[in-house]
Parts: structure tokens; C-alpha cells; sequence
């Protein structure tokens, strides 16, 4: 089941169950879904190109939480919270910060890095692995702890 079908099923679901929260949640992913499909002229995206528009839309939410929880806006953060669990629910399973550490310190030892300035190359070379399975802010402090 693609995650258009997946979406559009859970939309009926939550239209039945009156989930105003999750039909808006579910609706703007689904529009920015249908977007991203009329930008790169497809009828089907690929399942990489899914998680690249689930990956932004969740980042989005999550850059307004710190913002929202910055500006003291508790009636904002609370809606906005809500919101990433159900972004969250599409997202393929999260890895552990260990894993994660392992899969950085593999992709180190295979560019070759030695400092800091290798941490394009690194980045480059590791990001395609851990997409939307890794925070990118997570990716980036284990790297840089490494190449120190």
C-alpha cells in the first residue's frame, strides 16, 4: 500500500471518528504529497521521495515547536505537538543514538576523515543511509564529536 492510499484511508478513518486534529494533519500531508508529485511531473513518487516530503513536513513542525516553545506560545505548542505524533506515525522506525554512532563511525573510516574538514564528505556520504530514520541534528553532533 503506497502512502497516498495509506493517507486517504486514514483520512476516511478519522472523518468517521470526527479527529478534526488528524483529518487537518492528514490533509496537509496529503497536499503537500500531491505537490511534490505535480513539481517533479510524476503520477507515483517513489517511496524515497515520500520520506523526503515526510522528512520536511516533520522538520517544519518541529522547527515551529522550538520556536512556539521560544516565544512562550503554550496554546501553539500543544497543537504543534499533536501534530508531529501524527506526521510521525507515517515515518519509518527511528534509530537509536547508538546506531546511529555506528553507522557514523563505519561512514568515517570509509571516506577516510581525519578532521573536521572532511565533515562535507562525510555528511554527503552518510545522510543517504540514515534518511528519515535519524534526526539531522543528531547526525551532525555524532559527527562532529568524531572528527574531533
Amino acid at each position: 500500500m503506497s502512502l497516498l492510499e495509506r493517507l486517504n484511508d486514514d483520512m476516511k478513518q478519522a472523518m468517521k471518528n470526527k479527529e478534526k486534529d488528524k483529518l487537518s494533519v492528514i490533509r496537509m500531508l496529503k497536499s503537500s504529497l500531491q505537490n511534490e508529485g505535480i513539481k517533479l511531473q510524476k503520477q507515483e513518487m517513489t517511496a524515497d521521495e515520500e520520506l523526503t516530503v515526510l522528512s520536511r513536513e516533520l522538520k517544519q513542525r518541529k522547527d515551529s515547536l522550538q520556536e512556539f516553545l521560544n516565544a512562550g506560545r503554550d496554546d501553539l505548542v500543544e497543537k504543534t505537538r499533536t501534530e508531529i505524533n501524527y506526521v510521525e506515525v507515517y515515518m519509518p522506525q527511528q534509530l537509536s543514538e547508538e546506531e546511529v554512532s555506528a553507522i557514523v563511525q563505519e561512514t568515517i573510516a570509509a571516506v577516510g576523515a581525519t578532521s573536521k574538514a572532511d565533515m562535507g564528505k562525510v555528511m554527503g556520504a552518510l545522510m543517504p543511509k540514515v534518511k528519515g530514520k535519524a534526526d539531522g541534528s543528531l547526525v551532525n553532533k555524532l559527527v562532529q564529536q568524531h572528527l574531533t
